[in-house]
């Protein structure tokens, strides 16, 4: 089988390389030619693949083009492209346009076409279906047409491609069989849907289930610590009930690829074909949005009781990624918490083991190399990811005279205040 991804990000770089080594010849198409030419040298550009893994992913025969000609070879096409959000917050299909543009360009008989991108339930029949069929192929007939929801999740070493359930959801029948066999090479499970429309909105519930969660749990810490509750406490006791809990963390926002993101192409489908709000989305996101102003005021009281102003401040900020032990940084809540302090007059320093350099509205954010003397020389200091070089010199924080504002609920000391 020969197959194309396109799109060698987060999502499908890694496709490619589980596809790779179960045998499937595989090419990656990318617009970057950055992306391109550190692939065939050998250099990854995210954090679950190692160089290492390039250098083997390449040994198997796989390689990186900005050619799209290589499609009218392939047997499967994967789209693996962002779908980010506008400045309105709407969806932004460019991405996914394009790519199915330059697949129906070079599109053969025989070829199965799947959508992976995260988007809007209707995509992949109402916008992929028409493209493709353009230039006089028959969507079920001289081609074959499936959606089939990322699940990656950077960072996590004990779930990947393999053993994390594959959702398929054809046009017809053999447009899903096509494409569960193309997955069925290399992942453990393919679940069949009932079509694309349902493996579509069943990517965006599960992406949704967390936002609206993460936005009940960090409401009630507003709430607990008003009240004098620990809420660190209030989730230890919950999630020893062995049923009917799920345990979600507070947090100075959400960030990444999925949450803050995912279930507003919900909303916005609901608006757009019902006219009417998806009011548990609405809230969850006006909750979470809100999380770093409601974190920039908690380190202003912080700094207050420890008669500082905040204005004239040096504050350290701890991780910068949206998530803790990656470098990852999309949609990282560390960013409008950092927008809410500069506003406030403070001096901005940052330390983080993934990240190199870090600018915020185009300000550059000196980066201090030792958390020690971060902590000695600095007014405040907010655990925004607790990495793991923060959990093993977590003596630091113990021992720091420093007012610390812990998000995670992973440190403790005199001077440690957490959310």
């Amino acid at each position: 089988m020969r197959a194309v991804i396109v799109g060698l990000g987060y999502v499908g770089l890694p496709l490619a390389n589980a596809a790779s080594r179960s045998g499937v010849d595989v090419v990656g198409l990318d617009l970057n030619l950055g992306t391109v030419d550190g692939l065939n040298a050998g250099r990854s550009h995210i954090d679950d693949l190692a160089d290492t893994d390039i250098a083997a992913l390449l040994a198997t025969g796989f390689r990186a083009t900005s050619d799209s000609t290589v499609i009218a070879k392939a047997d499967i096409v994967v789209i693996c492209v962002p779908t980010p959000l506008d400045d309105d917050g709407r969806p932004n299909l460019a991405a996914v346009i394009g790519a199915t543009k330059t697949i129906a360009a070079n599109l053969t008989k025989g070829t199965t076409v799947v959508l992976e991108s995260t988007t809007y339930p209707g995509t992949t029949e109402e916008i992929l279906k028409p493209l493709l069929e353009e230039g006089g192929l028959v969507c079920g007939t001289d081609f074959h047409l499936a959606f089939s929801p990322e699940r990656i999740d950077p960072g996590n070493r004990v779930y990947d491609i393999t053993n994390t359930p594959k959702v398929v959801g054809g046009v017809t029948q053999e447009c899903s069989t096509k494409a569960a066999g193309f997955y069925s090479q290399f992942v453990a499970e393919v679940v069949t849907a009932n079509g694309p429309r349902e493996a579509e909105t069943a990517k965006l519930l599960e992406n949704t289930y967390r936002h609206v969660n993460i936005a009940l749990v960090n409401e009630m810490a507003q709430f607990c610590f008003a009240m004098g509750i620990d809420i660190w406490d209030v989730i230890r006791l919950a999630k020893t009930k062995p049923f009917g809990f799920q345990s979600f963390s507070p947090s100075a926002g959400v960030g990444g690829h999925c949450i803050p993101i995912d279930p507003n192409y919900l909303a916005y489908k609901v608006r757009a074909e019902l006219d009417r709000p998806f009011r548990f989305v609405e809230l969850a996101e006006e909750i979470n949005q809100g999380m770093p102003p409601y974190v920039s005021r908690r380190l202003q009281d912080l700094l207050n009781n420890h008669s500082k102003p905040v204005r004239g401040s040096t504050v350290l900020i701890l991780g910068v990624t949206y998530k803790a032990n990656i470098s990852d940084r999309r949609e990282s809540p560390s960013v409008p918490l950092a927008k809410k302090l500069l506003d406030l007059g403070c001096r901005l320093q940052y330390h983080d083991p993934y990240v190199e350099e870090w600018s915020v509205n185009g300000v550059r954010i000196d980066k201090v190399h030792e958390l020690s003397a971060g902590l000695k020389n600095s007014d405040a200091a907010i655990v925004v990811q607790a990495h793991q070089e923060y959990i093993a010199q977590s003596d630091q924080f113990s021992a720091t005279s420093t007012p610390v504002l812990d998000t995670t609920g992973k440190f403790s000391g005199p001077n440690v205040e957490r959310l």
